[in-house]
């Protein structure tokens, strides 16, 4: 990927076949772009990017030299297809200089994160981690699970490889700590201990059972466990348990029992451990063809905060050395490395990798391949699991194609599809009424592709499911044809499928006739009679509703589809609701929590009617004293 010592990466594979004389023309007009380029550039480190035509970034690179680098391009001949079309496709060359090679590197991985150029190696999974996150600003800070950017001056603890993996650990620290989780306003309006409590979950400091003190106490454990002193923790634990039973405290005794026994458990759980492996993210990749997967276990304070795997997108000549280096580089742009990565191939260019990452943490930051030992059994055991996380994928996907050609014979069409698209509307009486759309493909669904609509038309009839449908595709495709035109950024379907029957078919018509779009096929599902899951009708554009065999496989296949659009809808329509309810009337009277806003929302049945009501309605209300009361009563009756 980086061309200080070598030959500059080769994209993911096109076609490759040889240039005609219309492309070899064309490469040559991009050849003469670079020319001019390579004349004005300085021999000094920094990054370069290739743009087409369309002003979209087919590539970036990072360059010792960037004189050097980029006339590398110039000797067309030489390379191979992929790396001839690339040039061909060039309009323009931009680029930014840099201090060093480290920082070239590093605005290298930002950018391609970003910009997801065609011809780089790219991390198509950036989802971001979660982490357990320590609130400092209360008398008694709670400890809570956090996901997206960290917090300035607050503690975090990570990352956690998934929400089950930092939930699991949320729940044992509980128990072991005793630790808070509620919200502030939860915490200030309570008068009797929670749930949390009466399961030995939490401390009760809301009612006044803990000192601040000994809250502190207790906090200060949490951090000695999450930063991996946990042997002395267990061991001041046992001490105190020995001295509360010759003390005859029975019922304190008994409690650190409890919590020794759940840190146990904790770390019973840590089947993956290696001695003197503190903060360390382990790293390995498995290849098969030009198909990879690359695994990262993460271990903090010693323990195993979970595994996630992630299959890059490179072309079938990329070394391995390449893939991991590229890889790297871009997982690390989201969130702080570790002191210690680990992997099972070395980086081309180990030594910038590590002073582009030690610029980012600013700290040194060491990248090794271990030969022998425990950390050279974990290395063995993480490539060990994306071997069979690669296995298990190439398995799908041989029967999602499979599935995918069955479609293609079922619904008549010229090839099978690289890419469905699913459409639901869901709403109660027409209200908070939301769109959803689903995507599946030869690697299966593809959830980063989903995307939700609020529907936004103000002359849409209350739960007109059709005129819904027609705003959803109108959205979308006019957005697709506005931002991908051409057709070549990956963002158009080949199969439409709408939940519906007749109706929803026809709205998809009108739009698809309105957009000027007829070479993308349009099928609806509908239900059977008695809406019966298995009888389904499928209707297509000048051909007669029909239904498949029972046990056919396309039926299950595109059932499937049809529910997990179904649940999208479901899941995007409940969020909105519960936003809305939410967010209310209430919202502006001062002291009213969230769990009292709920409480005369039951008890009221909107905001509207609490807001109208008199104040002795209001002091009936569960929870609600008369000092509570009448702050609510007076702040919608000023005048009074």
């Amino acid at each position: 990927m980086h061309a200080s010592s070598g030959s500059p990466t080769e994209p993911p594979a096109d076609d490759d076949t040889p240039l005609d004389h219309a492309e070899d023309r064309a490469s040559r007009n991009g050849l003469a772009v670079l020319t001019r380029t390579v004349k004005t550039l300085p021999p000094r480190p920094g990054v370069y990017r290739m743009i087409g035509a369309a002003g979209d970034v087919l590539y970036v690179g990072k360059a010792k030299n960037l004189k050097k680098r980029v006339s590398s391009y110039l000797r067309v001949d030489r390379m191979p297809v992929r790396l001839q079309r690339m040039v061909f496709n060039t309009h323009a060359c931009e680029i930014v200089t840099t201090h060093t090679e480290a920082e070239a590197l590093l605005l290298e991985s930002n950018l391609i994160k970003q910009l997801k150029p065609r011809y780089n190696i790219l991390l198509r999974d950036d989802k971001s981690f979660p982490y357990i996150l320590i609130e400092g600003e209360h008398e008694f800070p709670r400890i809570v699970k956090h996901r997206g950017a960290r917090k300035k001056g607050l503690e975090h603890f990570g990352p956690f490889a998934s929400a089950g993996a930092v939930n699991s650990t949320l729940t044992a620290l509980q128990k072991v700590f005793l630790l808070r989780t509620c919200t502030d306003s939860v915490f200030s309006n309570r008068t009797r201990p929670c749930l949390l409590y009466q399961i030995k979950r939490c401390a009760a400091p809301c009612v006044g059972y803990v000192s601040r003190e000994d809250y502190g106490d207790l906090l200060r454990q949490a951090r000695e466990f999450l930063r991996g002193d946990s042997r002395a923790l267990q061991t001041e634990l046992a001490r105190r348990m020995d001295v509360a039973s010759a003390n005859l405290d029975y019922e304190a005794a008994a409690s650190f029992r409890d919590r020794i026994r759940a840190m146990t458990a904790v770390q019973a759980h840590q089947d993956i451990n290696v001695e003197g492996l503190g903060e360390a993210d382990v790293i390995a990749l498995y290849r098969i063809g030009n198909q990879s997967c690359i695994q990262v276990f993460f271990f903090r304070a010693g323990q195993n905060f979970g595994n996630r795997a992630y299959y890059p997108a490179h072309a079938a000549d990329d070394t391995d050395g390449e893939i991991l280096e590229a890889f790297i580089g871009q997982f690390y742009a989201s969130y702080l490395p570790p002191k210690e990565i680990l992997v099972n191939t070395p980086p081309p260019h180990r030594e910038i990798l590590e002073a582009a990452l030690a610029l980012r943490a600013e700290r040194k930051i060491k990248v090794s391949m271990p030969q022998r030992g425990g950390r050279r059994n974990l290395i063995e055991h993480t490539a060990l699991n994306a071997r069979e996380a690669l296995e298990r994928r190439l398995a799908e996907n041989t029967a999602q194609r499979k599935l995918l050609e069955g479609t293609a014979e079922v619904l008549n069409l010229n090839a099978p599809p690289e890419r469905i698209e699913v459409y639901d509307n869901s709403h109660i009486s027409g209200t908070n009424m939301v769109g959803a759309m689903i995507v599946t493909g030869p690697g299966g669904l593809m959830k980063t592709a989903y995307r939700k609509f609020n529907i936004k038309s103000a002359d849409l009839t209350p739960g007109d499911d059709y005129g819904a449908m027609r705003e959803v595709l109108s959205r979308r495709f006019a957005r697709a044809q506005k931002e991908d035109p051409d057709r070549t950024l990956g963002q158009w379907p080949d199969l439409v499928l709408l939940d519906g029957g007749q109706g929803q078919l026809s709205a998809g018509q009108r739009v698809f006739e309105d957009l000027g779009i007829d070479d993308i096929a349009l099928a609806a599902i509908a239900k059977g009679p008695d809406r019966n899951a298995g009888r389904e009708q499928f209707f297509l554009p000048d051909r007669a509703p029909f239904t498949l065999p029972l046990r056919h496989p396309v039926l299950y296949f595109l059932q499937r589809l049809r529910d997990e659009a179904h649940r999208f809808a479901i899941t995007t329509h409940r969020a909105k609701r519960s936003k809305a309810i939410g967010q209310s009337l209430l919202d502006e009277v001062t002291g009213i929590g969230a769990v009292r806003k709920k409480t005369l929302l039951r008890h009221f049945g909107s905001a509207k009617a609490v807001a109208g009501a008199g104040l002795a309605d209001l002091k009936a209300a569960p929870g609600i004293n008369a000092v509570i009361a009448k702050k609510i009563y007076d702040h919608f009756h000023p005048e009074g």
